[in-house]
């Protein structure tokens, strides 16, 4: 998919714009490192008008990085992965990629000029790994170490690293096209969530268009649980947030406006 004309009409402002993200990294599944790129890309993509939909993670192997960022490219508007772009023998994102497209890998000559300015003479062959993409690829910019994401149709391929990804998307803020951003409110109360479940679930079906998510903590020996609300717009979730309040207070749950 081109990026530049996605699939939905210019200015359609109620289309859901819809994200994939492939996280790739034998480290992530043995449980060596832990993930932090899903929950700052879910955030980032929401500021852009656009949701995480579907996540994948699947280990460094060409099939299987592959088939991910098939499906989740063809199912989304944009697919994102991360992990598996540094200079080391088993980095093969771009590879897998290559090969899922049916195209060459190459040396993206403005890549390896930014790698060249940036290493000088300390530019060996392992770091000119880290200019080979897809053919036709765009670069991402990278304020950390120099060393570009890629971006091929509408797939964009980052580090794993949490500081160089975040360096990356902030590269591509408001690049994107999407819908409107979703915004959030929360209701907290102190109460077990099965004893507003049917509360919650009767105020959400009356209010099409606003999701409510239950989150329940334990704290000071007490149960409760925040309720966040959902929606792109703010009106519609001050008329939703007063509904459920006085709703919990019928069902005889006392609830604050905020997160408690």
């Amino acid at each position: 998919m081109d990026i530049a004309t996605p699939a939905a009409a210019v200015g359609d402002e109620d289309r859901v714009w819809t994200a994939g993200l492939v996280i790739i990294g034998d480290e992530i599944l043995s449980g060596r490192t832990q993930d932090a790129n899903l929950a700052y890309l879910a955030k980032w993509l929401g500021v852009q008008g656009i949701r995480l939909k579907e996540v994948r993670v699947v280990a460094d192997e060409m099939d299987a990085i592959g088939a991910a960022v098939t499906a989740l490219s063809s199912a989304h508007d944009y697919c994102f992965t991360t992990g598996g772009i540094g200079p080391t023998h088993d980095d093969i994102t771009v590879d897998a990629i290559a090969a899922a497209l049916g195209l060459r890998v190459v040396v993206h000559p403005d890549a390896e000029a930014i790698l060249a300015g940036y290493y000088g003479d300390k530019l060996n062959d392992a770091r000119l790994r880290m200019a080979r993409t897809p053919e036709g690829a765009a670069l991402i910019h990278n304020p950390r170490t120099k060393a570009p994401g890629i971006r091929i149709g509408n797939i964009f391929i980052m580090a794993g690293v949490p500081i160089i990804t975040q360096g990356m998307l902030a590269a591509l803020d408001g690049q994107l096209r999407g819908g409107k951003p979703v915004l959030s409110r929360t209701v907290g109360a102190w109460t077990q969530e099965s004893a507003a479940a049917a509360t919650l679930l009767a105020v959400e079906t009356a209010h099409p268009g606003v999701q409510i998510g239950s989150y329940p903590f334990w704290r000071e020996g007490k149960t409760g649980a925040n309720f966040v609300l959902r929606s792109t717009s703010v009106a519609q979730l001050d008329d939703v947030a007063d509904a459920l309040m006085a709703a919990l207070a019928a069902a005889g749950i006392a609830a604050v406006d905020g997160e408690i």
